[in-house]
């Protein structure tokens, strides 16, 4: 079993030697011919065409441009990277000693867009910078790829060691090992993850700052006779559109006190004063005159 055991560990060395060797040679093979792939990849104007089949290239691009609305051409650059399938990664944004708005976004964009959102995002206003950078990485990706495959086979192969195993000490030992070359083989699969997402996607920096320009003409105080007519203008309506609001707020109460007060001249009123006014006295006949002693002397 420990004869078997360093077979296994001799065998998956010497596929990571062997691998280690071949990027060697494929590094160097790369930094012989890089001018000339580079060279053969120019158009005559300058732009790099379409990467050959097989070709793992990194593409990084930094950007800065000078705007004049900062938040409307962030909001283009979001805008374009999420147009062409890509997706909006770190945002910052600041003001400077003077004032001026900064902003920083980091876009992440498919290789087959790359240079179409480049020229947009360089387009938004006037370009200060303009820094893209490509990276071959073909032989890492390869090795990687080698060693993924020799790594598996070599979990494999201590798999078939410890269904074999019938001493508890040998299944220990097999379980250590097993246990280092997973882990192994988890590195390797990440490292291939991301090899494959930055060959995939490419990363621009953008840095948009406000023009000096249009920073002086937003701060400028001094009102003219069209300012002032147009600020007297909003304070008038805006007067009047609350005293609109006021009386559309008062009318129901309003209604309401009118409706009372009529039913209070109508019913309640004459009723009220028929009751305060008093009863006339009834009317009662003369008194008889008493009698006089010269009718008495005539009688």
């Amino acid at each position: 079993m420990a004869v078997a055991l360093a077979v296994t560990g001799c065998s998956a060395g010497g596929d990571g030697d062997d691998s280690g060797g071949d990027r060697d040679g494929k590094a160097a093979g790369v930094s012989a011919g890089g001018a000339k792939g580079a060279e053969a990849r120019q158009r005559p104007g300058g732009r790099k065409t379409a990467a050959p089949a097989g070709t793992h290239i990194i593409r990084t691009a930094r950007l800065t441009v000078r705007v004049k609305d900062v938040p409307r051409a962030l909001d283009a650059a979001r805008a374009a990277a999420e147009d062409a399938g890509g997706i909006v990664g770190d945002e910052d944004t600041s003001r400077d000693d003077e004032g001026r708005e900064r902003s920083r976004v980091v876009l992440r964009v498919p290789q087959d867009t790359y240079e179409k959102v480049l020229d947009a995002l360089s387009g938004t206003g006037r370009l200060i910078q303009r820094e893209a950078k490509a990276q071959d990485v073909t032989d890492q990706v390869v090795d990687v790829e080698s060693r993924v495959k020799s790594q598996r086979a070599s979990v494999a192969r201590v798999r078939e060691l410890m269904d074999k195993a019938t001493k508890l000490s040998d299944v220990v030992a097999l379980e250590g090992e097993l246990s280092t070359r997973q882990s192994d083989l988890e590195a390797l699969l990440a490292r291939r993850s991301s090899l494959k997402d930055r060959t995939s996607m490419a990363t621009i920096t953008l840095s948009l700052t406000e023009d000096a320009a249009a920073k002086a003409a937003a701060d400028d105080d001094d009102p003219s006779f069209t300012d002032a007519l147009a600020g007297g203008w909003d304070a008038f309506v805006t007067t009047l559109r609350w005293i609109g609001v006021v009386l559309a707020a008062v009318l129901p109460f309003a209604a309401i006190a009118a409706l009372l007060f009529l039913l209070w001249l109508r019913v309640v009123r004459p009723r009220v004063t028929r009751r305060a006014t008093p009863a006339p006295a009834p009317l009662t006949p003369p008194a008889p005159r008493p009698a006089t002693g010269r009718q008495d002397d005539q009688g």
